[in-house]
């Protein structure tokens, strides 16, 4: 027993533990430095970024083949002999996103702040209350996410139709698609709480491993659900719904039982209760009302932008369906080095090393800069082989290989983006994301996509507002963070 405690110790190890801790003053202070301590090596940095991101990346890789892959058999519904069939159930799967994330946003934001808060109080050494914040994040998301699924499963119908669906067929598959989401809510939530836990100590292993299964568990059933193979039933975009939320359900319980078992710095236990603390809540809200805003704000532009693709009809709105999940997928670098920019940033602050959390973020936004330039010629080159694997249909192809284009272009500036937000977010500095995200998603992006359709662009206009949006939101991120007030934000 207690060689695996010392191997999971030294996993969460990092060139933080061994440095001294800082002054209040140097906290404070104005300049950061850009020169490394004495005995740390750049080579130890990037140690440090690789062993957090690389779970990270192989989970959310993993996640978003397993989405891929369900819109894939998803849209084979009706085979070459009948694309269109499987054009309408890729819709209607597309139109249940916003829908379900917006719904999302209230757990989504808190987590923000319990990555935030445990990777302080690990830089700190802190373990008490590094698990009362998890006993806390877990208690408000248990508690709001049974609001939301009962008025998810009760509202899905309109949420659907507002969302543009104009085909009574798209709408009774997307009603049935986010009513089984609604119902298995809980267990996914819980689940995303513990990996914003879990992060904030850097183990980004563990929620690689549990999320690794229930991918798996995913696709085995929608070959089974979807297709009715093996005697179960056909229910085709049913069918992937429902394959989902089992998946998500084996997910959760491989991590509640990782949680309750300890992995070296956090340990979930009953008998310390899941009443509410003050005093936590308020350093948790301080941080996730902000990140809140900023998630509701960015889902109220994307249902306005997505209902703007949707008027250009079934065919257009499922090449966007295509090209967003593809998309989705070149987010995983970013998205992965931002969890390493996030706890690296945390922890840093929590040491008081605003010198350490500026070498780190540096060297995050280089390796992910890197990897963007290679995801945007795998996109130039291969960009309609890639839609091809969605659906056959010759229109949506030559479309999407198009918009390949477009998604080439952003690779570079939305990695940049996400990896200083994910440190800014680390921070606790969610105030700033969220004006940022007012400025560009809900008032830059869907209004120019409108002008742009309105003008004849069609689905073209709304991925060059896209693109506007991205390039704006990068360089306000970007000047924020060399603003350098998040040296000075007290969060716990």
């Amino acid at each position: 027993m207690t060689d695996k405690s010392d191997k999971t110790n030294k996993r969460l190890h990092t060139v933080l533990d061994d440095l001294p801790s800082g002054t209040e003053g140097e906290e404070q202070g104005g300049k950061v430095s850009k020169t490394l301590p004495a005995n740390v090596r750049a080579g130890d940095l990037y140690r440090d970024i690789v062993r957090i991101a690389w779970p990270s990346f192989v989970e959310l890789i993993l996640t978003q083949l397993a989405s891929m892959v369900d819109l894939m058999m998803v849209g084979s519904i009706g085979g070459e002999a009948n694309p269109q069939l499987g054009a309408q159930a890729l819709t209607a799967v597309g139109l249940t996103t916003q829908p379900k994330f917006l719904l999302m946003a209230a757990f989504v934001a808190m987590n923000t702040g319990v990555t935030a808060l445990v990777a302080r109080y690990k830089g700190l050494g802190n373990r008490e209350k590094a698990n009362l914040v998890v006993r806390q994040g877990l208690m408000f998301t248990f508690t709001t996410t049974i609001l939301l699924s009962a008025l998810g499963v009760i509202f899905a119908r309109p949420m659907v139709v507002f969302m543009g669906s104009t085909e009574e067929a798209v709408t009774i598959w997307a009603t049935q698609y986010l009513q089984i989401q609604m119902a298995g809510f809980l267990t996914m939530a819980l689940t995303s709480t513990i990996t914003a836990s879990l992060r904030g100590v850097g183990d980004s292993r563990s929620s690689m491993m549990y999320n690794m299964i229930a991918n798996l568990v995913n696709v085995a059933f929608n070959w089974l659900l979807i297709y009715g193979n093996l005697g179960f039933p056909e229910w085709g975009v049913a069918g992937a719904s429902l394959a989902t939320v089992l998946g998500q359900l084996v997910a959760f319980f491989i991590a509640l039982g990782i949680i309750l078992r300890g992995n070296g710095f956090l340990k979930l236990e009953w008998r310390l209760g899941f009443l509410p603390d003050r005093h936590t809540l308020r350093d948790l809200l301080n941080i996730g009302i902000p990140a809140m805003i900023e998630q509701l704000l960015m889902r109220a532009g994307m249902i306005i932008f997505t209902k703007t693709v949707a008027s250009l009809g079934t065919t257009a709105y499922a090449t966007h369906q295509i090209c967003m999940n593809i998309q989705a997928l070149s987010f995983m670098t970013g998205q992965a080095f931002a969890v390493s920019s996030t706890t690296l940033m945390g922890q840093s602050l929590g040491k008081r090393r605003s010198d350490m959390a500026h070498a780190y973020c540096s060297r995050v936004r280089r390796i992910g800069m890197f990897s963007a330039v290679i995801i945007s010629a795998v996109f130039i080159f291969f960009g309609g082989a890639i839609v091809a694997l969605y659906n056959k249909d010759a229109e949506i192809v030559a479309a999407g290989a198009r918009i390949m284009l477009f998604m080439a272009f952003l690779q570079p500036l939305q990695t940049s983006q996400f990896i200083i937000a994910g440190a800014l977010r680390g921070a606790g500095d969610t105030r700033a994301t969220a004006v940022i995200t007012f400025v560009t998603v809900l008032l830059l992006r869907p209004s120019l996509a409108i002008l742009l359709v309105h003008l004849g662009y069609g689905l073209y206009g709304a991925w060059i507002a896209l693109a506007c949006d991205q390039a704006v939101r990068s360089v306000l991120v970007l000047a924020r963070y060399h603003g350098g007030r998040w040296k000075t934000l007290k969060v716990g």
